[in-house]
């Protein structure tokens, strides 16, 4: 053993951990974890800058951190009016994807119980083309119907999924269900509404962040801000979740009240997301599974999917826009060409797993 290890185990920190302290609060920090959401920052700050510079008219990395700087520079227009605002939203809507992802994958303890798998997604979405087809079209408003939508769905799902109790496996088989249909709602709607608002509402179903400016991503950004509070004490609870039911009753942990209060958070940033992108599939998905397989922790670091969620966004927007120039593809297709192959081989991975556990034990 190291002497670092040694020293750890002295003062009754875990090996690879440490503890931050600030005031009265106090933090146990995965190590790995940290120097995985550093990575992944600057990761994510290098493909800002490039998701600025790349284009129809290409803008030197430098006039892009004049325009960031707030200094007078000719690619004002390009840079700050058109190009920044839709990076924004891409960063936004991927670090709330990653985070739900995270939270409702480890209540249910299970790497399939992602918003978009279980029909949270499919719900804000079927609620928010209703509104269209009526005539509401206001980014303004989209989110928060979408909120509702999916906050709809969870309850749903989690009230057709209870058996005494809240198996993995059962709620991840209802949610896909009521995916199905909820889709099938949505698909209804648009075939009642009018030919341009259907065809508005089937763009915005594949998920996209064409067009979008300031006006739609800051109500995104001012939700996501107040519930920043709710996120850092997700951190925190998430640890206790980890435990099993019968270490976390004995440390006189209220599993309910924490389960349902990282659920509810995870269903709300998933629904705020979807409102204002539109459902950007497999995001939730990857992000979360990614970032624990990167820093080889027991939980699901919020941080990691969060950054790693952002540089999904960032990366398939910008691939989006320049794969097939002048034609920009809505930057749900991208993220579903990725994440499609990943969801099958996780099914595959675990029916694998299992089999071979039974071989085991025969």
């Amino acid at each position: 053993m190291t002497a670092a290890g040694t020293a750890e185990r002295a003062s009754g920190v875990a090996p690879g951990y440490a503890v931050v302290r600030g005031g009265r609060a106090s933090f146990l920090v995965h190590r790995r974890a940290v120097a995985v959401a550093g990575g992944l920052a600057v990761l994510l700050a290098a493909l800002s800058v490039a998701y600025l510079c790349v284009g129809e008219e290409f803008v030197a990395p430098g006039e892009v951190l004049r325009v960031l700087a707030g200094r007078p520079s000719q690619a004002e227009l390009v840079v700050g009016t058109l190009r920044l605002p839709r990076l924004v939203m891409g960063l936004l809507v991927g670090a709330a994807f990653g985070v739900a992802g995270a939270l409702i994958q480890t209540v249910a303890r299970n790497p399939l119980a992602s918003p978009d798998i279980i029909g949270i997604s499919q719900g804000a979405g079927a609620v928010t083309v209703t509104a269209m087809t009526f005539g509401v079209t206001s980014f303004a408003v989209l989110p928060y119907l979408s909120v509702a939508g999916g906050i709809l769905a969870a309850l749903l799902v989690y009230a057709f999924a209870w058996r005494g109790g809240l198996h993995a496996a059962r709620f991840v088989l209802i949610g896909i269900g009521f995916a199905i249909a909820l889709r099938s709602v949505t698909t209804l709607m648009m075939t009642k509404g009018d030919y341009l608002v259907a065809q508005q509402a089937q763009i915005w179903m594949t998920g996209s962040l064409n067009g979008r400016g300031w006006d739609e991503a800051a109500p995104l950004g001012w939700a996501l801000l107040v519930l920043l509070p709710c996120v850092l004490w997700a951190a925190r609870a998430q640890r206790t979740v980890s435990l099993d039911d019968d270490t976390a009753t004995a440390l006189g942990v209220p599993l309910g009240r924490v389960r349902l209060g990282l659920v509810l958070l995870g269903v709300v940033l998933a629904s705020l997301a979807t409102g204002a992108a539109g459902p950007v599939d497999f995001v939730a998905l990857l992000a979360p599974q990614t970032a624990r397989r990167l820093t080889r922790g027991a939980q699901i670091p919020l941080a990691g999917s969060a950054l790693l969620g952002a540089v999904v966004v960032v990366a398939a927007d910008l691939l989006a826009r320049r794969l097939f120039s002048p034609v920009e593809l809505p930057v749900g297709v991208l993220t579903a060409a990725v994440g499609a192959p990943y969801l099958i081989w996780l099914i595959v991975r675990s029916r694998t797993g299992r089999a071979g556990r039974s071989g085991g034990k025969a």
